[in-house]
């Protein structure tokens, strides 16, 4: 079983080392030290978020899905386009673009964990092969981040005696590289159904909002239809940013407000540009739509 330098060391109270950092001061002294030495069975308890690539398929996919069919919702309405014609176009969109992204998430994932595996099968072979260059690389290496020659070279002498420990160092340090897990292949595959989830789910909260809307109220007009969806998609979007802010710097409010301003400078493009557009096609008789009459028998 290789080492793997990107997993995480569980070696303290995580969640109560963020807790001193963000507090600072004399008692952020104290904190950080308890959260270092809270030990269960003689290994201290790790909070370690695991789901970090997950997070992101949610938060990304999730926005995108968003904003991709209250976009559609937008210019259809800028375009004067029927509700009918609104909601097919909104759900065919986020269903066939929640499959291209969540194949895409999962070839990306795959192609990249497959290329950091090759780059760490050519480390191992060069160390096997040259130990003393790839020593000499990482001395350099460690000299320039501002370590004494001397210490440098009693530090990585020590490491290289670890085969894989040290490869993975290799990868880490000198290539940026972190290692997969061995669970790689299926990590890429929950990436991709997770983003595929995301944008699927949000996608729809704008037109479920629309339709049930139109179902429950069937007197609404079209432009009320709209105003719905945009509370609908509203409350979506301050939500997705606020859980964005958990795992970031716990700014709540600013997190949702900037979500939701990006979501309305989104909806005014479409929007603005779907009422062009209907302007556009209006003047024109290249766009007329021709009448029975005039198509004439078949």
């Amino acid at each position: 079983m290789q080492s793997n330098l990107a997993e995480p060391l569980v070696t303290r109270d995580l969640g109560a080392a963020r807790i001193a950092y963000d507090k600072g001061g004399e008692e952020a002294a104290v904190l950080s030290r308890d959260a270092h030495t809270i030990a269960v069975n003689g290994m201290a308890v790790e909070q370690h978020e695991q789901s970090g690539s997950q997070l992101k398929g949610i938060v990304f996919g999730g926005l995108d899905g968003i904003l991709t069919s209250f976009a559609i919702i937008a210019g259809s309405v800028g375009a004067n386009l029927s509700p009918v014609a609104m909601l097919a176009l909104g759900v065919s969109n986020v269903l066939a673009d929640a499959l291209s992204m969540g194949a895409g998430e999962f070839l990306s994932s795959r192609s990249y964990n497959a290329y950091v595996t090759k780059e760490r099968e050519r480390e191992a072979w060069e160390l096997q092969n040259y130990p003393a260059g790839e020593i000499a690389e990482m001395v350099e290496l460690f000299v320039a981040r501002g370590m004494s020659r001397e210490d440098a070279e009693v530090v990585i002498q020590r490491m290289a005696k670890y085969k894989d420990f040290f490869v993975d160092l290799m990868m880490t340090e000198e290539l940026s590289l972190p290692v997969p897990s061995d669970t790689g292949a299926m990590d890429a595959f929950k990436d991709g159904f997770t983003m595929f989830c995301a944008f699927a789910f949000f996608g729809m909260l704008p037109l479920i909002g629309f339709v049930f809307a139109g179902i429950f109220y069937p007197e609404v007009t079209s432009e009320g239809l709209f105003m719905i969806a945009c509370g609908v998609t509203s409350v979506c979007l301050l939500a997705l940013g606020a859980f964005k802010a958990q795992f970031h710097d716990k700014q709540y409010l600013r997190s949702g407000l900037e979500t939701l301003l990006l979501g309305g400078a989104c909806a005014a493009v479409a929007y603005f540009v779907g009422q062009a557009v209907a302007g556009f096609t209006s003047t024109h008789a290249l766009f007329a739509v021709p009448s029975m009459v005039e198509m004439g028998p078949r």
